[in-house]
């Protein structure tokens, strides 16, 4: 799926979507992909990695406590001014919404999770590998 396509999805959930303020998609490893207008590349770099942290302590919560799959739906925190919520989009991939502190916190989920229903094997982000040095000595 182009990016272009995905950022018009982003945009159309937060219209639909009461509260939500911005969305973006990020690769597991903390690296943006693709998010609404409203956020500054700064803010989405910064989101990126603040949902792939989040996302890791959430991985970590399941193995220790859950049933050792490290499965995670998905994460929320609620902080002074906002919700944020993360879950997973597609292999390697998880899409985050930062909505009004006064969202309904189950339309925001479901709204989410209809749209990774739709874009989710599109999104699949494969393993970054390191590339070899090759010719160096």
């Amino acid at each position: 799926m182009d990016l272009a396509k995905l950022s018009w999805l982003l945009e159309n959930l937060l219209e639909r979507t009461p509260g939500a303020r911005h969305a973006l998609v990020l690769s597991r490893d903390g690296l943006k992909l693709c998010h609404t207008s409203g956020l500054s590349t700064d803010q989405a770099d910064h989101l990126a990695a603040i949902a792939a942290g989040m996302q890791s302590l959430a991985h970590g919560a399941s193995m220790e406590f859950g049933d050792g799959a490290g499965g995670v739906r998905q994460a929320m925190a609620e902080f002074y001014g906002g919700l944020l919520f993360i879950i997973e989009a597609g292999a390697g991939a998880h899409l985050a919404v930062i909505a009004a502190e006064d969202a309904d916190p189950g339309l925001t989920g479901h709204n989410m999770n209809e749209l990774v229903e739709q874009i989710g094997e599109h999104l699949s982000v494969g393993v970054r590998t390191a590339e070899p040095l090759s010719g160096r000595a």
